[in-house]
C-alpha cells in the first residue's frame, strides 16, 4: 500500500510504503473494543472507598434494652440503618486492571491502524518539529484541515510537544505509546517516517 508523505506546510515528500499485515488487515471491532476497555480499567484509579460498620465513629453501647420498649432491636447506633451507621457492601480501595493476552492487545492495535488506513484517514509526515509556538502550529493544522488528530512519531519533538499541548484535540505520542483508544479517539492519525519505521519494529 502506497501512500503520499505530506509536510506540515501541507506539500509533498514522496511517496511511502504501507505493510499490508500492519495497515491492510481487516478491522475487528470486538477485538478493538476488548483491548479499549482494558486500557479503560487500567486507567482507572481504584481509590473510592466507604467506611463500614466496623469503621464508622460512634459508641458500640447498645442503644436501649432488647425487650419491653415496643421498639424493634437494636444492637449499635453504627449499624446501616441508622444516619451515621457504616455503608453495607460500599466500595474499597482496589485495582480495576486485568490481564489480556499480548496476542489481543497486538491485534487490537493493527485493526485501529488498517481502520484509519481503510477510512482514509491515515496520514505519513515527513516530519513533527520545527514548530515551537501553539498559534504557528495551528496556522498549519488548519490549512491540513485537522480538528482531531494524534500525532506519532519515534522520539517526539520536546519543542514540538509544547506547542502542540496547548491545542485541544491535537495529541502527541511516541511510537511506543502508540495505542487503540488514542488512535480511535482522534479523527485523523498522522505518522511520521520514522514513527513508520517504529511502528513496524514493534509490531513485527
Amino acid at each position: 500500500m502506497e501512500v503520499e508523505i505530506k509536510t506540515l506546510d501541507n506539500g509533498s515528500a514522496g511517496t511511502a510504503e504501507l505493510p499490508e499485515a500492519i495497515f491492510g488487515a481487516a478491522p475487528r471491532s470486538d477485538i478493538m473494543a476488548r483491548v479499549v476497555h482494558w486500557q479503560l480499567a487500567r486507567r482507572r484509579a481504584g481509590t473510592h472507598r466507604t467506611k463500614g460498620m466496623g469503621e464508622v465513629s460512634g459508641t458500640t453501647k447498645k442503644p436501649y434494652r432488647q425487650k419491653g420498649t415496643g421498639n424493634a432491636r437494636q444492637g449499635s447506633l453504627r449499624a446501616p440503618q441508622f444516619r451515621t451507621g457504616g455503608v453495607v457492601h460500599g466500595p474499597v480501595v482496589r485495582d480495576h486492571g486485568y490481564d489480556l493476552p499480548k496476542k489481543i492487545r497486538r491485534l487490537g492495535l493493527i485493526s485501529a491502524l488498517s481502520q484509519k488506513a481503510a477510512e482514509g484517514k491515515l496520514v505519513v509526515l515527513e516530519t513533527a518539529s520545527g514548530a515551537t509556538k501553539s498559534a504557528a502550529l495551528a496556522k498549519q493544522l488548519k490549512v491540513l484541515g485537522w480538528n482531531s488528530a494524534l500525532i506519532v512519531d519515534r522520539a517526539v519533538d520536546e519543542g514540538f510537544l509544547r506547542a502542540a499541548r496547548n491545542l485541544p484535540r491535537i495529541d502527541v505520542l511516541p511510537t511506543v505509546g502508540a495505542n487503540v483508544y488514542d488512535i480511535l479517539n482522534h479523527d485523523v492519525l498522522a505518522i511520521t517516517r520514522e514513527g513508520l519505521e517504529g511502528l513496524k519494529e514493534r509490531l513485527a
